[in-house]
């Protein structure tokens, strides 16, 4: 069973940055594919990120690319997502998930996280 810790969630001014990242425990972390997911208010969730088990592979949603980088430490068991040029729509819960093996923009997820918070001020 994957636990999954999301934090640096918080507020900031349209335009800004905000890196949040992802701690992992209790499992083989460099055998799972990670990524984002958010929901907006009164949005359903949708993916925003994915990167591979070795990251060699990444890919976002059309929405975030260019703005939005993901990257894993995994001798610190710990996902980053990179936010840049952030806009008052990406305010959402953003959640972090995993899947064993690959799964390609985490279509197949197994675990998730409890979500953290991020509001971009206009």
């Amino acid at each position: 069973q994957v636990q999954l810790v999301e934090s640096g969630g918080g507020l900031v001014q349209a335009g800004g940055s905000l890196k949040l990242s992802c701690a992992a425990s209790r499992g083989t972390f460099v055998a799972y594919s990670m990524g984002w997911f958010r929901q907006g208010p009164g949005k359903e969730r949708e993916f925003v990120g994915f990167i591979s088990p070795s990251g060699d592979r990444t890919d976002f949603a059309d929405s975030v690319k260019g703005r939005f980088t993901i990257s894993r430490d995994n001798a610190k068991n710990t996902v980053f997502l990179q936010m840049s040029s952030l806009k008052p729509e990406d305010t959402a819960v953003y959640y972090c998930a995993a899947a064993f093996g690959y799964s390609h923009r985490l279509r197949r997820t197994d675990y998730w996280g409890q979500g953290t918070q991020v509001t971009v001020s206009s």
